[in-house]
């Protein structure tokens, strides 16, 4: 899958001159001269990483990054400015919630580098959230199953971790046992599809 770079600088050749630069890197690039065309863009187009000035007429780089955190959190944050001060990088952070801060002039291998770290971390957020959702859609298994078969999730162990059953608790029929766990596994999967 190709990942989508979108480049904002309110000067038409920094963004030629960036895409030239960056043209061996395996990305799409998408260029806007204002915030307003680049909020256009990422209104039509799925876009992995957003790499913007700072100083742009009507709305600022950090203006522009603190509405795309908002709008499309899932799109990675640069911020590139060649007037760089301790305020204004602390205000991208604090605001646009930036993945780096880089100032001009920055070396093409120095951006190409930090854009790859940025799709890096946001292939890394998007496994967690994967697992995330994975774990919350098992755990509304198990407490459904609890619901409707009190005590079936619980399990007493020994202080070494080994599982302890009575002789009660033994099926007499192993296939017969699994089979009515499958059941009982596919009428809570049922359940919750339902519900969601």
């Amino acid at each position: 899958m190709q990942h989508t770079v979108l480049l904002v600088d309110d000067q038409t050749s920094v963004v030629e001159g960036l895409e030239r630069a960056l043209r061996r890197e395996p990305y799409k690039f998408l260029g806007a001269n204002s915030a307003d065309r680049a909020l256009e863009i990422l209104a039509d187009t799925a876009v992995d990483v957003i790499v913007s000035d700072e100083q742009m007429p009507g709305m600022s780089g950090t203006e522009l990054l603190a509405r795309v955190r908002r709008d499309y959190p899932d799109t990675m944050r640069i911020m590139l400015t060649g007037h760089a001060t301790l305020e204004a990088a602390l205000h991208a952070i604090n605001e646009g919630e930036v993945f780096r801060f880089l100032t001009k002039p920055c070396t093409h291998v120095d951006l190409a580098v930090t854009i790859r770290h940025a799709l890096q971390q946001k292939a890394l957020m998007d496994k967690a959230r994967r697992l995330l959702r994975t774990v919350k859609r098992q755990s509304a298994l198990l407490d459904e199953l609890e619901r409707t078969n009190p005590g079936i999730t619980s399990v007493r162990t020994t202080p070494d971790g080994a599982i302890v059953l009575d002789d009660d608790d033994l099926p007499h029929d192993l296939d017969e046992f699994m089979k009515e766990i499958n059941a009982q596994a596919e009428l809570a999967e049922k359940m919750l599809s339902r519900h969601a």
